[in-house]
């Protein structure tokens, strides 16, 4: 392990050089630092020009000036980090890569896990129903996704989720056809999921209408979209559905002594409703108590699913502790909601919470809930718009996986064992259903976080892309240079965490020296 580790970092400390000596000339022979100069018609220009050219060394060779900055690179590993700065301006491009960096992490990491999970749900879903209709549907909609342009998915979303949800906020009235049109989509699409016998798929039509519709008089009834919350009755059906959702996927329902830990922890989550709630008009909330609250309820949930006990009580606390989680999360949700009214009533709101560009609202800080509400408003666009790419390509990738294990010889074995589906799905086929994602999650997350330019200038989300392309316009090197350090070596650690993933994933992989 050792001698692979030292070659992996000579490897890797090779790389970032060869590809940052590569980036510094091109990046040189891109960008013109005079430009502006050359155009310039005010008396003194040629003074001008030789001032600046002094300035920035332009008159050594580029290679020199490339071991120039190299020198203050590579004083990063002592602590001192010196990557030059904005010439205009003389800001560090330390501290505009602090920033840009925080931006796009802000945005790429909401958007990032939910297409990995939905993508990869429903692409095994897909798997599990080949050639069914919900199968030719979601490979019709993954493949209209993947195709679309990503500036004009944008531009829709502020449209219609922006703007005309917002004019909608005004006087929000459903119309009927509406409420049909979701129980009807919404009925069909867990039908088709769910598959089986006609007489299955006909009662499962049912429910899902039913509960589509219970659900749709709901939001109607009670002004949802006005005054949002969930309140007590809410959080407690959410919680043991999650129970009961949780504990089919994790060992099954046929496990009690798991169910029961889980609809335990349910139950807790509910009896600490109005607690919890008290709490926060009394503490000064913040996101390191709310993520210390978070892995307080996944600990109260291994110590539930110990208690519980068992042959296999190590299993009934993993699953309680998933379950606890969600559960913790519904009870933010709940506080977050409550203060909708007093976000949307703010003067630099005015009524209108989904923002169409910016990361915040100019001149809004009132609080921790407010100023989460005004995050959430500003991330839900761009989020959306990545979402929407990453998971056409996800689901394909899951759906094609999946395919491929469960035509293995293990897997007919395991049936012919008489395991039941779950088992044979979530414990044989699953986790090796995974391994060809093992190479491509990481490098889709590094290549968001290197940018996701379009998004983050339609959006004007002043993250990683923002800064690259807006500094290759003003014909800047330093900064670039920068971006493109961070990029090379977030690129690097891609590729190891993705060998290490596949050691963990399939057992029959191993690092070897």
């Amino acid at each position: 392990m050792l001698m692979f580790l030292a070659r992996r970092l000579m490897t890797s400390v090779l790389v970032v050089l060869v590809s940052t000596v590569v980036m510094y000339v091109l990046v040189d022979i891109a960008i013109d630092p005079l430009e502006d100069l050359r155009t310039d018609t005010r008396p003194g220009a040629e003074d001008r020009i030789a001032a600046r050219t002094a300035m920035l060394d332009l008159d050594s060779p580029v290679l020199l000036r490339y071991l120039d900055w190299l020198s203050g690179a590579s004083r990063c590993l002592i602590g001192s980090c010196d990557l030059g700065r904005d010439w205009r301006t003389g800001t560090p491009t330390t501290e505009l890569l602090s920033g840009a960096v925080t931006t796009t992490l802000q945005l790429v990491t909401v958007a990032t896990l939910l297409a990995i999970i939905l993508g990869v749900f429903v692409g095994i879903v897909s798997a599990l129903r080949q050639y069914s209709g919900f199968d030719y549907g979601l490979t019709f909609v993954s493949f209209v996704l993947y195709s679309l342009p990503t500036f004009w998915v944008a531009v829709l979303l502020k449209q219609f989720l922006a703007i005309k949800f917002n004019d909608f906020l005004d006087d929000p009235q459903i119309a009927w056809w509406f409420h049909a049109l979701v129980v009807l989509g919404t009925a069909t699409v867990v039908m088709a999921a769910v598959g089986g016998t006609v007489a299955r798929r006909l009662r499962v039509f049912g429910i899902a209408a039913l509960v589509s519709l219970a659900v749709m008089l709901y939001v109607d009834l009670t002004d949802f979209l006005v005054t949002p919350g969930l309140g007590i009755v809410l959080v407690a059906v959410l919680g043991v559905g999650m129970a009961f959702g949780i504990t089919a996927l994790s060992t099954g329902l046929s496990d009690r002594r798991s169910l029961y830990a889980s609809l335990t922890v349910a139950a807790l989550g509910v009896a600490l409703y109005y607690p919890v709630l008290y709490l926060w008009y009394y503490v000064d909330a913040s996101w390191p108590i709310v993520l210390g609250l978070g892995v307080l309820a996944v600990l109260v949930g291994l110590g539930v699913g110990l208690a519980w006990g068992g042959p296999d009580r190590w299993t009934v606390a993993r699953t309680a502790a998933i379950t606890a989680l969600p559960v913790a999360g519904l009870l933010f949700v709940d506080r977050l909601m409550s203060s909708w009214d007093n976000y949307v009533d703010h003067g630099l709101i005015r009524g209108r919470p989904i923002s169409t560009a910016s990361r915040r609202t100019p001149g809004f800080d009132s609080g921790f809930w407010l100023n989460t509400l005004d995050l959430f408003g500003h991330l839900l666009l761009p989020t959306l718009t990545l979402v929407l790419i990453s998971f056409a390509s996800y689901s394909r990738y899951s759906r094609a996986s999946t395919l491929e294990v469960l035509g293995q010889d293990y897997i007919r074995t395991a049936r012919a064992k008489g395991l039941t589906e779950r088992t044979v799905i979530m414990r044989h086929a699953f986790r090796n259903a995974l391994i060809p994602l093992a190479s491509i999650v990481p490098v889709d997350i590094i290549t968001l976080v290197g940018g996701a330019v379009i998004t983050e200038r339609i959006f004007n989300w002043r993250g990683m892309g923002w800064l690259f392309a807006n500094y290759l316009d003003a014909n800047v090197i330093d900064p670039i240079m920068g971006y493109l350090l961070v990029i090379a070596i977030l690129a690097v650690v891609a590729n190891f965490v993705a060998d290490l993933f596949y050691a963990v994933l399939d057992p029959r992989i191993r690092v070897a020296a």
